[in-house]
C-alpha cells in the first residue's frame, strides 16, 4: 500500500509560526511536484472552514490545503476543539460535533480519540506523496506529555522527522530551543532533525554566532531563519494574533470590528486591510470612535457575548450609532446579536430560556442543538442602501452556526443558489428598510473580491468619499510569495534529504 513521506513542524511555544511554516511547506512541495497534505491531529481554535462534504476543521488547515492546492478534507484535522463559556470546549471529531467537556474532561477522552487520529493519517499517507504535519503549542508541556495526541505522539505513530521552531520576535528563542530539547526523552530528541529561527528582524551577521553555538551545543543543524513579514495576508490559526497584530493606521474608511471575548472567524475580514481599510478590533467604548463601518464577528457563544456587550457599553453605543446612520453588518453571531430575541429551548449555550437583541434587525433567532455546516454559492439579491448597484453579484460562502434565524419585516440580502448537494433556491441574511443593517450566515463574504469592492465604494459613496479600485493581490500569488521567501530563508536540499530519510530503525 502506498505511504507518504512525512515531516513535521512543532514549536516551543503558540504561535511560534508552525501553521504558517506548514502552508508554506505545502505551496513550496506543490511546486515541486509533489501531491502534499496538511495533517493536525489536535487543533483548538476558533477560526473554522466547512469542506465540501460540510465537516467543520481548523481555518488553518483549509488555508495550507489550499495552498497545496488540494480539497480540505476533515482527515486533515480529525480533531477540533472549540473553545467557548464557562471553560468548556466543544470536541468535533471528524467534522462533526461530538460533545462539549471541560479540560480536565477532555484529557481523560484522549486516549479514546487515537485510533481515529491514526485513521486519518493512514488514509492521507495512502493518497499523498508527503504529508505535512503540524504540532500544537510545545512538546515539552511535562503536564500534558502522557495524554497529549498532537505532538510527540503523532510524531512516533508516523515515524515522522521533525523540525523544530523558535520564534525569536518573543526573545529567549535559544534557550527555548536548547529547554525544549532538554525536556524531551532521549528517543523524542532522536525525532528532532534540525532547528528553524522565525520571525527575525535584523542583521544575520549579528544573529550567526548564536546559531553556531546552538548548532555546538545540540549537535543538530539550524535549517534556516525567516524573516518577519507584514506583507503576506493569510488567515490566522488563533486570537493571539489579535493580540500581537499592527493594524493599518490610516485609511479612508474607518471599520471598526467589536472583539468579543469568544470572537471567531475574524479573518473574514483580514480582506479589508489589504484593501487599505483601517480596520480595528474595539474592545471598549474609549476606543469605539466614529467609524465608517461596524461589524459584529461570528462568536462561539452568542449569549453570553451579548451580556458583554450590555455590560461593557458596547451595546449601547452600537445602537445609538446605529441610530445615526452608521452602517453596521453582523456575521453569524453577530447576525444573531443584531435580532429581536434569542430563544435558547435546549440550553445549548446557557441556562437561560431567551434573551433580548440589539433590536437593530426584526429577527429572531432559535438556538438547535444540531449544527448547520455548509459550503454554499450565492448572489446578492437587493439592490438598495449599502447593497445598491450588487445585486447580482456572486460569491463563495460557507456557514458554520447552531441556530436559525427568522424576519418578519427584514428583506433578503441574497439568494443561495448552490451547495455541494445541489440546486439550492432560498433567501439568506436580512437587510433592513434603509439598507444600512445587515445580517448575515455568510461566513468569506470580503474574501470575494468583486463582492468586496462593490461593498466598500457602496460604502465610500454612502459616505461622500470617492471610489477605490482594489489593490489586493490575489490568494494565489499570496501563497507563491510566502513559499519564495520561505524558499531562500531555509535550506530545503537538507530538509528535502531530512524528509527523504525519515526515521531509520
Amino acid at each position: 500500500m502506498r505511504q507518504a513521506k512525512t515531516l513535521m513542524v512543532q514549536g516551543t511555544s503558540s504561535s511560534a509560526g508552525k501553521s504558517i511554516l506548514v502552508t508554506a511547506l505545502c505551496r513550496i512541495l506543490k511546486q515541486d511536484g509533489f501531491s502534499v497534505a496538511p495533517f493536525k491531529a489536535q487543533n483548538m481554535a476558533l477560526n473554522s472552514f466547512v469542506t465540501r462534504e460540510g465537516g467543520e476543521i481548523g481555518r488553518a488547515q483549509a488555508v495550507q490545503a489550499e495552498a497545496a492546492g488540494v480539497e480540505p478534507s476533515v482527515d486533515m484535522n480529525p480533531v477540533l476543539l472549540k473553545p467557548q463559556a464557562e471553560s468548556m470546549s466543544q470536541v468535533i471529531i471528524r467534522g462533526k460535533v461530538d460533545r462539549t467537556l471541560s479540560a480536565a474532561e477532555y484529557y481523560h477522552y484522549t486516549a479514546t480519540l487515537l485510533d481515529v487520529v491514526r485513521d486519518s493519517l493512514t488514509s492521507l499517507r495512502s493518497a499523498y506523496d508527503v504529508v505535512v504535519i503540524e504540532g500544537a503549542g510545545s512538546p515539552a508541556e511535562l503536564n500534558l506529555k502522557d495524554r497529549e495526541i498532537v505532538n510527540m505522539r503523532i510524531a512516533r505513530m508516523a515515524r515522522s522527522p521533525v523540525l523544530l521552531v523558535g520564534d525569536i520576535d518573543r526573545g529567549g528563542v535559544f534557550a527555548s530551543l536548547v529547554g525544549t530539547l532538554a525536556l524531551l526523552d532521549q528517543d523524542e530528541r532522536d525525532y528532532i532533525k534540525g532547528f528553524i529561527i522565525n520571525k527575525f528582524r535584523g542583521d544575520l551577521k549579528l544573529l550567526q554566532p548564536g546559531l553556531d553555538m546552538l548548532e555546538s551545543r545540540t549537535l543538530k543543524p539550524v535549517l534556516g531563519v525567516v524573516p518577519y513579514f507584514r506583507d503576506i495576508h493569510l488567515a490566522q490559526e488563533d486570537s493571539v494574533y489579535l493580540d500581537e497584530r499592527v493594524g493599518h493606521m490610516s485609511g479612508d474608511l474607518d471599520v471598526a470590528i467589536i472583539r468579543l471575548p469568544h470572537i471567531s472567524n475574524y479573518d473574514d475580514f483580514d480582506p479589508l486591510e489589504e484593501d487599505g481599510c483601517r480596520v480595528r478590533y474595539v474592545t471598549g467604548v474609549a476606543d469605539f470612535g466614529s467609524p465608517h463601518f461596524i461589524i459584529l464577528p461570528g462568536t462561539k457563544s452568542t449569549i453570553s457575548d451579548l451580556h458583554y456587550l450590555r455590560r461593557s457599553g458596547l451595546a449601547e453605543i452600537i445602537v445609538q450609532q446605529a441610530g445615526t446612520g452608521t452602517p453596521v453588518a453582523g456575521i453569524c453571531g453577530g447576525y444573531q446579536m443584531l435580532g429581536t430575541v434569542i430563544f435558547d429551548p435546549h440550553r445549548v449555550e446557557s441556562g437561560e430560556e431567551s434573551v433580548l437583541g440589539l433590536g437593530l434587525l426584526d429577527a429572531e433567532t432559535t438556538f438547535h442543538p444540531e449544527k448547520s455546516t455548509s459550503q454554499v454559492k450565492a448572489r446578492v439579491s437587493t439592490d438598495f442602501g449599502l447593497l445598491h448597484g450588487l445585486r447580482g453579484k456572486e460569491l463563495t460562502a460557507y456557514e458554520i452556526h447552531m441556530g436559525q434565524t427568522v424576519t418578519r419585516k427584514g428583506v433578503s440580502a441574497f439568494h443561495v443558489f448552490e451547495t455541494p448537494r445541489g440546486n439550492a433556491d432560498h433567501g439568506e441574511g436580512t437587510i433592513n428598510a434603509r439598507g444600512t443593517i445587515l445580517g448575515t450566515y455568510l461566513h468569506g463574504l470580503f474574501h470575494n473580491l468583486g463582492f468586496r469592492q462593490a461593498w466598500l465604494n457602496s460604502l465610500r459613496r454612502y459616505h461622500g468619499l470617492p471610489e477605490k479600485q482594489s489593490a489586493a493581490v490575489g490568494k494565489e500569488q499570496q501563497y507563491d510569495r510566502l513559499a519564495a521567501l520561505v524558499r531562500g530563508s531555509l535550506d530545503m536540499p537538507a530538509i528535502y534529504r531530512i524528509m527523504e530519510d525519515g526515521i531509520r530503525g
